[in-house]
């Protein structure tokens, strides 16, 4: 079992309400650990009656006590008798005397992990007792502020309901400031105090109205709104979700979580890291972004004017051969052009083949030109490819159906061509089928002159790394037809696509 949700569904959170309220708690309790000094572990009752380890973070700001790896560990007899009394009792145990045993001397408290008023799991904070630390301001704060935490993870109210992304949330060490019950901050961390000073902030933090001070130092005043509203919120009992406060020369990410743990005093934590140069990157990702879809766009449009030049021209041409080779040419740029819209439209340089084939097939009047008997359908998915890889895909598929309709039935007889997408592990591969006339005797396509094959040719080998193969089946005693089967191997493309 690798998933925390299979973990904690053979434990006793086996409801899916309970299972998500285990896996919020475990995604955001890096918050608690750091705010603890202390390794947490996540524990669920087993059927046998002993405890296993669903889960397990180590503090960032502190020494760990458990070096080894306790999930999918048990624990049974003494020494998981606390797990049972916080479990039975659903209150935190901290009774019992330090672990000297091993080489870390640790002390132990268990925490109940209550939701809907049930008990589904229980919270073990294990404190590294070898790490001799002054009683300083910052320390007192972080443990009462974890002491109110682990209450309301004992009363069911923390984490909050709606997940949160922990990878893009401050931290601890960014900066913390502790408001009372009226929204006054009582605490601001180091970190804190220069976050706000390069906010612009001027006066003192602690002992001010933090709502009212962030939204006063916002350029922005409805983004300022909502982050003093935010922080307001928190205040009176709700989970906000984090927020961006812009000033002239910084950016912080502001995230508000309420502390009402019961007996204790109200209040709420306000956590701010300075997201400046993150924002700036951001934002100069989107303009560039903004720009690559432009020039996509442009492309398209030239490649667009460029097939009506030569259309245009196709329509003046007396000469067959000169019209036939000018309405190919037409055909492959406009190819070309709708991989460059499907770009323009998109966010990442990831191109939906699908989407791409369903809208190039109708534009290839070619395959029309043998008779209404020449079906064509697309079997199993593509998928999406990177830009470089689908431009000349397309391009190959588009040569090969056309190649198909053009020759395999000469004689305008019924007929039907398959464009099929397998995958073969990692790698994709791409079959064209038809049940026409088969390849004449002795063809080699390696030496073939014409100039479809030999564009596939040099796109299969150069662009795309592939392989290409076509080869004719017995032919069928009914009708002497044989057909042609063409594959196209693309190494390693199942691994990129999306």
């Amino acid at each position: 079992m690798n998933s925390l949700s299979e973990r904690l569904t053979r434990g006793s959170a086996s409801a899916p309400a309970q299972v998500d309220h285990a896996r919020r708690l475990v995604a955001d309790w890096q918050l608690l650990a750091d705010l603890s000094f202390a390794d947490l572990t996540l524990w669920v009752p087993l059927p046998t009656g002993a405890w296993w380890c669903v889960a397990q973070v180590r503090p960032l700001t502190a020494p760990t006590s458990q070096p080894e790896d306790l999930v999918g560990s048990e624990l049974e007899g003494p020494a998981a008798e606390p797990f049972l009394v916080a479990h039975r009792e659903g209150r935190p145990v901290t009774e019992g005397e330090p672990d000297w045993s091993g080489s870390t001397p640790r002390r132990r408290e268990v925490v109940p992990v209550r939701h809907d008023g049930v008990v589904v799991a229980v919270l073990a904070r294990d404190t590294n007792l070898a790490v001799t630390r002054s009683p300083s301001t910052l320390e007192l704060t972080y443990l009462d502020i974890a002491a109110d935490l682990c209450l309301m993870v004992s009363a069911g109210t923390f984490p909050p309901e709606k997940p949160l992304d922990a990878e893009l949330s401050p931290r601890v060490g960014d900066g913390l400031v502790r408001l009372d019950a009226d929204g006054r901050a009582v605490y601001a961390s180091p970190n804190a105090l220069s976050a706000y000073r390069r906010l612009g902030v001027t006066g003192d933090v602690v002992g001010a109205d933090l709502a009212r001070l962030t939204r006063d130092a916002a350029v922005d005043r409805v983004a300022g709104e909502a982050v003093s509203a935010g922080i307001r919120a928190a205040v009176a009992g709700r989970f906000p979700d984090p927020m961006d406060v812009d000033s002239v020369g910084a950016t912080l990410l502001v995230r508000a979580l309420p502390l009402q743990a019961p007996g204790a005093e109200e209040g709420a934590l306000v956590l701010v890291r300075d997201v400046t140069d993150v924002r700036r990157r951001d934002r100069a990702l989107l303009t560039k972004d903004a720009t690559i879809r432009e020039i996509h766009h442009r492309v398209k449009n030239n490649l667009q004017t460029v097939a009506a030049l030569l259309r245009l021209q196709a329509r003046r041409m007396t000469e067959p051969a000169a019209r036939e080779a000018l309405e190919e040419s037409v055909r492959r740029v406009s190819s070309i052009a709708v991989v460059h819209e499907t770009l323009a439209g998109s966010r990442e340089d990831v191109v939906d083949v699908d989407d791409v084939l369903d809208r190039v097939l109708p534009m290839l009047g070619d395959l029309t030109s043998v008779g209404p008997a020449a079906r064509t359908r697309r079997v199993g998915q593509f998928g999406e490819l990177p830009a470089v890889a689908a431009t000349p895909l397309v391009l190959v598929v588009t040569e090969l159906l056309h190649n198909a309709a053009e020759h395999a039935f000469p004689d305008g007889s019924p007929g039907s061509i398959e464009l099929v997408a397998e995958r073969d592990g990692d790698d994709l591969v791409v079959r064209v089928v038809d049940d026409g006339q088969g390849l004449p005797e002795g063809f080699d396509p390696s030496a073939s002159e014409g100039l479809g094959l030999q564009i596939v040719r040099t796109l299969v080998a150069s662009e795309l790394g592939g392989s290409l193969a076509m080869t004719s089946p017995p032919s069928r005693p009914a009708d002497g037809r044989t057909g042609t089967e063409v594959v196209l191997t693309l190494p390693g493309a199942g691994r990129l696509r999306r």
